[in-house]
């Protein structure tokens, strides 16, 4: 008996052993996995899920592997607290998420309490980063950033144009909107509206009579694709003519599919595409072998995880507070280019530049760097 008892210590003892030598790296990816925004959501995941694949067949980060768990967060920043405290308790290191500015911002207190480092590959608003915590980073720019360059562009292309400025009052779409219209305002064009929407709302009538009666020829929307895909379709139907313009939130091909035919010569702003440069077609063929087009936020989420991975090798650690002094203090290669990091967090990457919806060879519409 004495025998059997000390041979199960010594198995247990082994076990743990095995468990400690053969330890993985958890690592949250989160955002609207399901709900009106689970096509962005798709692609923070798919990127995340692509680059853990990739790291890990070449070896994991400093011999461990890499194990990836997904957080639906719906868009709202309650769930996305939900979120951040399972991640907590399941013991993730590293977060490739969230998606929207308004999860993002709260969600990161908690990661910051619980000694997690985040790496959002999307949201915009600087108060992501302005904060001063430890464990806040980007791979996407910033709305201060995004709006000076919508804001001059609308001054310089439409002078004379009658501009709506309209936005979803959330902390992304609102705070774009601003960023843009103060660049605008400053460069010598004044708005004739200015007008917030519901998330949600789906009945934008009331709202295209206001503009009609306003002579309004431009809209520029700070929000997502989900409303913005409608008010371009119901201004078509009233008989508005005007162009919309908008941001990075919009960069869904579900534009066109709620939009329709009326989403040709809408222009938003984003940075430059990653999956147009060729040293990244090896990798956008294998997303698409895959079934899924590597569009917009996935090659952002894929170099989170790039990043992640880098860092911890230079530090020689997985411990999250290391990685990100790593992250401040070096650059890596990822699909985006060359990355660096400022003090708070920010990336230092090329800045946003224009594209259009334009009808493809294959009959379909997406954007394109505007020639």
């Amino acid at each position: 008996m004495k025998k059997s008892l000390l041979s199960a210590v010594a198995l247990t003892a082994l076990v743990a052993f095995s468990g400690s030598a053969w330890a993985e790296i958890i690592v949250g990816v989160a955002g609207p996995i399901t709900g009106p925004n689970a096509a962005f959501g798709a692609q923070l995941q798919k990127g995340a899920e692509q680059a853990v694949a990739d790291i890990n067949a070449a070896g994991g980060i400093n011999g461990e592997q890499i194990k990836l768990v997904v957080g639906d967060d719906v868009s709202d920043p309650k769930q996305g607290i939900s979120v951040a405290n399972k991640f907590v308790a399941d013991g993730v290191k590293f977060v490739v998420g969230h998606f929207n500015s308004g999860v993002s911002i709260p969600a990161s207190e908690v990661y910051a309490e619980n000694g997690i480092l985040e790496v959002t590959p999307a949201a915009t608003n600087p108060q992501f980063t302005e904060r001063g915590l430890w464990n806040t980073f980007r791979t996407c720019g910033r709305d201060d950033q995004q709006g000076a360059i919508a804001g001059a562009y609308l001054a310089e292309k439409f002078k004379d144009g009658k501009i709506a400025v309209i936005h979803d009052k959330t902390p992304y779409g609102q705070g774009l909107a601003d960023e843009t219209k103060k660049a605008m305002n400053t460069a010598g064009l004044t708005e004739v509206m200015y007008e917030g929407v519901n998330i949600g709302d789906k009945d934008f009538s009331a709202l295209i009579g206001k503009m009609k009666e306003a002579g309004v020829t431009i809209i520029y929307w700070g929000g997502l694709h989900t409303e913005a895909g409608l008010i371009i379709r119901q201004a078509a139907d009233q008989g508005l003519k005007a162009t919309l313009v908008s941001g990075d939130g919009i960069v869904s091909n579900e534009l066109a599919s709620i939009a329709g035919d009326a989403v040709a010569g809408t222009l938003n702003t984003f940075g430059p595409d990653p999956t147009l440069n060729p040293e990244n077609n090896a990798l956008v063929e294998k997303f698409r072998a895959a079934g899924f087009n590597p569009e917009a936020y996935t090659l952002y989420s894929y170099a989170a995880m790039q990043v992640i991975a880098d860092a911890a090798k230079k530090a020689g650690s997985t411990d999250p507070q290391e990685v990100a002094k790593a992250m401040k203090a070096n650059t890596f290669p990822t699909v985006l280019g060359e990355m660096g990091f400022d003090e708070k967090g920010d990336p230092k990457l090329p800045g946003y530049i224009m594209y259009e919806w334009v009808k493809g060879d294959d009959g379909k519409y997406t954007y394109k760097p505007q020639k």
